[in-house]
């Protein structure tokens, strides 16, 4: 068992290349921080601020013609989108020079500014502020200044200073600092002999640090990270920001742990084309490398390298490529990757280009997929050409769909056989679409070719042509009434639907499994006409499929309940199967499938699956949720699955899932939130899954304090732990994660974040809104 303890404090990480999401939970609404007087622009100005005119206006006025003017009471003085007020102010006309006194304002469209006085040079356009408090336009930034410069050039320089992000009735953090200046153009802050102060108290001296005061991104060190946990011992972490241009950025991490060895992340993100444009080609690669696991028998080096490139060349063209790869099958498990998480198993390496028109597109793709922790490799497609084809209305009200593809199979060990693929696949359909229902009818040719090489099974052969007809009528009608129910009012509706589908039968046999695989028996894939993915195995087919969907919708229009039953109903055995000895006795019918989503009473909500075998009375597949959803953040679900004769895909053994679980949300002030989640396995009688987390967050600081108990995954592999017990099956840490706001750190993305902790994901009805 792993104990794990985490502390971040978080001040400055880099900005994303897209647009910032929105944050989800915590108070930021009420969060607006507002100067004491509002700035209003008058009118639009262009031009050099010097040319612009000034505008004086007061209660009381006495000049000097060529020397000196004086203003009482309401004294105003604006110039372009700068504004000045007070209750007496002076200008000296030789020296161009302007002092202000008496509840002094200085406005301009970045800031608001008040102080004791104010001394201004009108030919530079500098100002100078005694007794200063501002207010940054758009920030909750603001804070006070012994001296405040406004230079020519609209940049802030403050002397004896501090800022915070809080509100003035409650200063939680404060940075006080010598000096910071401003710069309104690159909208990045320079500070010098800094102190933070939390509560009032100093906890950290910082000599020279940069924020931002936008959106924009700027190099520089970001804050560093520190940890402590049994199995990677002491940890920190320094990583630096590099704004290489306004397209390309990277991140560098060095990474120290005392137990294993240095860890290095590097993180490079590029734009090709416009920033401001979102189908610009985007990519980004990632390497991370720790020399040297001390923690493994061998002290065995560790990598993973990573790389994705989305870009649409123009209106037709699309290319997408993925590539990762790590040196063993528990690197995700034992190392915190910024690319994959410990839960995923597969990595997929693809490349792809295609071109869309209205009525047609063609692709060409590699792929290849590796799957952690098993020995047996998939199949490469090396590559796989596309070709589709579309004419709606063709003739008559008839639609004519061709679709074909030419795949070559490649396997990297040579025991397997490999084979190249040409599939045409031409339909012809007469869609009837109405209110009242519709009615489709197809009918479709297979034609497929295999040629196969290195064949390593007796019953296999080099060379095999198959040809399937099929034919597929899919008709619904919708029934609707108007009914009340607990005294509400809804609408009903009512959609029986049926399939019929016939696919003729051919031994197939004779091909190698390359890309095929059973597909789940729910209630949408009760009306599909394949049973299994890919084209290796077409299975023949003398079916009907009937279904039933009904529906509630309140007087809003807001869907408040769907429940859909289904059946196949088979009139011959199919005679295909992915493996000769699953040719067992075939029922007559298929599992009866239902789905139910409903709110049941005001905030409760029920959702659930089953999957029946009416011919042995078993349960093949079910699940169910109760939720109580009163508001935002607020969220109690009660849940249960159950899957009988599962594959574990790492021991190969059958086993039945059979597990119970709790998840909530809950808010316990404004600002404090408790999110908890428990999974238990009836079978094996243990708990699979824990999770308790507490959140506080503020305006201007949060902090996350949780406790986290699950199941390790580990896989096989080459390498070995050198710990006395080899790896752990459970792991258990405790995390506490702090961020101050406004020093470059947003904060916990709220209590979304917590509930997508761990295995099981919190996930709503589908159909049902609140």
């Amino acid at each position: 068992m792993q104990i794990r303890y985490f502390l971040a404090l978080s001040l400055l990480p880099p900005l994303t290349l897209a647009e910032p999401l929105p944050q989800e939970g915590g108070n930021n609404a009420q969060c607006v921080i507002l100067p004491p007087v509002p700035y209003h622009q008058d009118g639009e100005s262009s031009g050099p601020l010097a040319d612009q005119k000034i505008q004086i206006h007061s209660d009381a006025s006495s000049a000097q013609l060529g020397l000196e003017a004086s203003f009482e009471g309401n004294v105003t003085f604006s110039q372009a989108g700068r504004k000045i007020s007070a209750e007496r102010a002076t200008v000296n006309q030789q020296e161009q020079q302007l002092t202000a006194q008496g509840n002094l304002v200085f406005q301009d469209p970045l800031f608001t500014v008040t102080a004791d006085s104010l001394m201004a040079q009108m030919r530079s356009n500098n100002a100078t502020l005694e007794g200063a408090q501002y207010w940054l336009h758009g920030q909750q930034v603001h804070g006070d200044a012994q001296k405040l410069e406004i230079t020519q050039n609209n940049n802030l320089i403050l002397n004896n200073t501090n800022f915070t992000t809080c509100p003035p009735d409650n200063v939680s953090w404060l940075l006080e600092a010598e000096k910071i200046k401003i710069d309104s153009k690159e909208e990045w802050g320079e500070i010098w002999d800094a102190k933070l102060r939390i509560g009032g108290v100093p906890v950290f001296y910082i000599p020279y640090m940069t924020v931002p005061v936008s959106e924009k991104r700027k190099t520089g060190f970001l804050f560093p990270s520190f940890s402590s946990s049994t199995t990677n011992g002491v940890e920190f972490a320094a990583p630096f920001y590099w704004n290489i241009a306004p397209e390309y950025d990277l991140t560098f991490t060095p990474h120290y742990m005392s137990s294993r060895g240095l860890f290095t992340k590097t993180e490079f993100r590029y734009l090709l084309g416009d920033p401001g444009d979102r189908q610009t080609p985007t990519g980004q690669f990632n390497l991370e490398y720790l020399g040297s696991d001390n923690m493994l028998d061998g002290s065995p080096n560790r990598y993973m390298y990573h790389w994705e490139h989305s870009d649409a060349l123009d209106e037709n063209w699309r290319v997408l490529a993925n590539y990762t790869d790590v040196s063993d099958n528990n690197y995700f498990n034992d190392l915190n990757s910024d690319v994959n998480r410990a839960t995923d198993n597969q990595l997929s390496r693809v490349g792809e280009i295609a071109y869309f028109t209205d009525n047609w597109d063609f692709s060409a793709r590699v792929q290849d997929i590796k799957v952690l922790g098993k020995e047996e490799r998939p199949y490469q497609v090396m590559p796989q050409l596309n070709f589709n084809y579309r004419t709606p209305g063709m003739w008559q009200g008839l639609d004519f769909n061709f679709a074909s593809e030419i795949t070559n199979f490649r396997h990297k060990e040579d025991i397997y056989t490999t084979a190249t693929r040409v599939h045409m696949e031409p339909s012809i359909l007469l869609p009837i679409h109405g209110p009242a229902g519709s009615l489709t009818s197809e009918v479709k040719l297979m034609q497929t070719n295999y040629w196969q090489h290195n064949i390593q099974q007796p019953d296999q052969e080099s060379s095999i042509s198959r040809t399937l007809p099929q034919v597929r009528i899919h008709g619904q009608i919708n029934f609707e009434r108007y009914t009340d129910y607990f005294n509400q009012n809804y609408r009903q509706t009512l959609e029986p639907q049926f399939q019929y589908l016939y696919v003729g039968y051919e031994d197939q046999s004779k091909i190698g499994l390359y890309d095929t695989g059973e597909l789940q028996q729910d209630y949408f894939g009760l009306f599909r006409d394949r049973r299994f993915s890919g084209l290796d195995r077409i299975a023949d087919a003398n079916q009907l499929t009937l279904g039933l969907t009904t529906r509630l919708f309140d007087e809003r229009n807001l869907e408040q309940l769907k429940f859909s039953l289904g059946q196949i109903i088979y009139f011959d055995d199919s005679k295909v199967s992915l493996y000769e000895d699953d040719l067992t006795e075939q029922p007559s019918t298929s599992v009866l499938a239902a789905e139910l989503d409903a709110r049941v009473y005001k905030d409760w909500f029920v959702s659930g699956a089953i999957q029946y075998d009416t011919r042995n009375s078993s349960n093949k597949k079910s699940e169910a949720s109760l939720d109580y959803r009163p508001g935002p953040n607020k969220l109690l679900q009660f849940s249960y699955r159950y899957v009988p004769d599962l594959l574990n895909s790492n021991t190969n053994d059958r086993v039945d899932i059979s597990q119970a679980g709790f998840r909530t949300t809950w808010p316990i002030t404004d600002e404090l939130y408790f999110v908890g989640n428990w999974y238990y396995d009836l079978k094996e009688e243990r708990s699979v899954e824990s999770y308790t987390g507490f959140q506080y967050e503020s305006c201007c600081w949060a902090v996350r304090l949780s406790y986290h108990y699950r199941i390790k995954t580990n896989y096989e592999d080459d390498l070995r732990s050198a710990a006395p017990n080899e790896r752990e099956m459970f792991e258990t840490g405790v995390y506490l994660n702090f961020v101050i706001k406004g020093l470059g750190g947003s904060g916990p993305l709220g209590v979304n974040d917590m509930l997508d902790e761990g295995l099981f994901n919190y996930r709503k009805p589908l159909y049902l809104r609140n």
